[in-house]
């Protein structure tokens, strides 16, 4: 993927990000077909040449031969057993990279014991992080030496070994873990669902006792297992080879030097035809080294193979002053040259086949935009990141999915989303003046633009259009970024809910529920946890069970599809989110017009800072002494 910065968590303290880094391959596009048909073996990443494989064109199996060929930077013990010692290794070394069907390991001391050919036993543990996630596991199984070699490190002869597993780890994992993972949730989550409708059954008991609170509760209980419901009856619009439309790739940038680099690859990467598909990166006057990495970025791709056209399909704009995200797409949008557009966060990471999934649903006329699905791509660098790993799978995978069956996705997520470009441009001029109570909408750009496309035509999820993204790993920066989402989120339902109502009369009824019981939610806790235990000495009980049982269909559908140990932070997320995260909630009540971003020095962020610096100034002078 490039030279990109990484770094290593330390035992004491994390350092920074902590990433899964997949080998650089000796290709900068190795995804990108090949229009002169020059490559003609299996290349390094499992997939043929296009003349190859043009025969046999199934995206989905090429994307699984991908995954399994795809290698990992490693850095691991690994124990061998030359012997058939099956417990008791008697050679170890340092794992140097990974695959599901391979590893390559630097033994720690020379050895005769072990040559080419040889079947042995190989023991190691992957540590979280160093694969996609479900892989973080210990292993045990036979390997075969397929080479061995050595290479100078540090001045001094290192013996390489090369192994090829008996079975990929997706069969391994399937068998001794992820199997067990699928059954246990599956049995579980049918456990939980029942659970719940036993306890919305009392609620019907005791609704006379208090209509408001027991209706409340059946509400939301409703609202929340109908997504789950839904969400499950979802499926992807599949690939129909014979369907490339043109598409315009716009990557609006401000202050991301750190990661611009490995944005801008993966897009550029995509198995798409290469006279379909351009990228065009936007710098909004950022004030860090954003664009001279862009620049440099650009011109190492350029220098690519003619036959890929690079610089035709590459292109750089610095605006003349900052204008905000609104103002970088409308430009990029401008500029692009195809009738789909697809913005793409400056610090997201495209899939090599997500551009090939993301564009099958606008087969239909009606459909007006597309969103993607959003991983987190730094979720083991701390417990914030993995609570977010688990809410961001269960808003794409369940809760977008559910609002995809009735075509009617209200909001097309800003790290992936495509749009036809002829809609954004005839809203283009609402979406840059947009105001609400008087201030500038700066942020929220994703659900306002689906707002204006939503209430004319039909907007979508498509799971397998996958991109990962880097999500705040400090809490203040998480809390900041929450606060503007809720704020985001009440004005742009407010909007939604004057048209929403023409839409599909279910989804639309789903629609109100879920904008009352988010915010009636802060009350609802207050009046279980704080006002019936002290005004009648009852334990809530009913209502912890109630929430623990949420938090577990969470934690469970996450556990179902991903086969991860994360899981158990669905849990962690929704007390985090009950004590903390929802009393945000009044606060963007009553701030909801607010217009900075609180994470970014965007031009209302100055303002804002500076009426705040001019009023310390104003108390210094009125009171002489105080510090400023």
């Amino acid at each position: 993927m490039g030279d990109f910065t990484v770094w290593k968590k330390k035992k004491s303290k994390p350092a920074g990000e902590v990433l899964s880094v997949p080998r650089t391959d000796r290709r900068t596009l190795s995804n990108v077909p090949d229009p002169e048909q020059i490559r003609v073996t299996l290349d390094r990443r499992g997939t043929k040449s296009e003349a190859a494989a043009s025969a046999e064109r199934d995206a989905d199996y090429l994307n699984r031969i991908r995954m399994l060929s795809l290698r990992y930077m490693a850095d691991f013990d690994v124990f061998l057993a030359p012997n058939g010692a099956k417990r008791r290794a008697r050679v170890q070394g340092r794992a140097v990279d990974i695959s599901s069907t391979g590893l390559l390991v630097a033994l720690n001391a020379k050895t005769d014991q072990i040559r080419v050919g040889d079947r042995i036993w190989i023991r190691f543990r992957i540590p979280p992080g160093t694969m996609p996630e479900g892989f973080e596991s210990a292993v045990r199984m036979r390997a075969t030496v397929v080479r061995a070699f050595s290479r100078e490190e540090d001045g001094r002869e290192q013996a390489m070994l090369a192994f090829e597993f008996d079975k990929p780890l997706t069969a391994y994992f399937q068998r001794k873990r992820w199997g067990y993972s699928v059954y246990m949730a599956s049995g579980m989550l049918f456990v939980a669902f029942a659970f719940v409708m036993l306890m919305r059954a009392e609620s019907v008991i005791y609704f006379k006792y208090n209509m408001w609170l027991y209706l409340y509760s059946l509400t939301a209980a409703a609202f929340l297992l109908t997504r789950y419901l839904f969400g499950a009856f979802y499926r992807d619009v599949p690939v129909n080879p014979d369907y490339t439309p043109g598409v315009s790739i716009i990557i609006p940038c401000f202050n991301e030097e750190a990661w611009i680099h490995r944005t801008i690859l993966s897009c550029m990467n995509q198995d798409y035809p290469i006279d379909k598909l351009e990228v065009i990166v936007v710098d909004d006057r950022s004030t860090d080294g954003s664009a001279e990495r862009i620049r440099q970025v650009v011109e190492m791709v350029h220098q690519e193979a003619e036959r890929f056209a690079t610089r035709d399909r590459l292109k750089m704009h610095v605006l003349e002053q900052n204008g905000g995200k609104r103002v970088a797409l409308v430009k990029g949008v401008e500029m692009a040259k195809h009738d789909l557009v697809v913005f793409v966060d400056s610090d997201s990471f495209l899939e090599p086949t997500a551009i090939r999934h993301l564009v099958q649903p606008f087969q239909d006329p009606r459909m007006g935009g597309v969103a993607g699905r959003t991983d987190v791509e730094n979720k083991y660098t701390n417990s914030i990141t993995k609570l977010q790993t688990v809410r961001y799978y269960i808003a794409f995978r369940i809760m977008k999915a559910a609002e995809s069956w009735f075509d009617s996705v209200t909001c097309l997520s800003g790290p992936l989303s495509c749009y036809r470009k002829d809609l954004i441009l005839k809203h283009a001029d609402a979406w840059l003046e947009q105001k609400f109570l008087g201030q500038p909408a700066t942020f929220g750009d994703d659900r306002s633009m689906t707002n204006f496309i939503l209430k004319t035509h039909r907007t979508a999820y498509q799971d397998s259009a996958i991109c990962s993204t880097i999500v705040p790993s400090k809490m203040s920066v998480f809390l900041k970024q929450q606060m503007r989402w809720k704020r985001s989120w009440l004005r742009e339902s407010l909007r939604a809910g004057t048209f929403i109502w023409r839409k599909e009369p279910f989804m639309a009824l789903f629609f109100y529920i879920g904008l009352i019981v988010p915010i009636a939610a802060p009350i609802i806790v207050l009046y279980n946890l704080g006002y019936v235990p002290l005004a009648y000495g009852v334990f809530p009980g009913t209502f912890l069970t109630g929430l623990l049982m949420m938090a577990l269909l969470m934690s469970l559908a996450h556990l179902l599809f991903r086969k991860s140990r994360l899981w158990v932070f669905g849990f962690v997320f929704c007390l985090f989110y009950e004590f903390v995260l929802l009393w945000q909630m009044p606060v963007a009540w009553v701030t909801f017009w607010k217009s900075t971003w609180g994470t970014r020095e965007t031009p209302q962020d100055i303002e804002a800072k500076n009426r705040k610096a001019a009023r310390r100034r104003k108390v210094k002078e009125s009171k002489p002494g105080l510090p400023l």
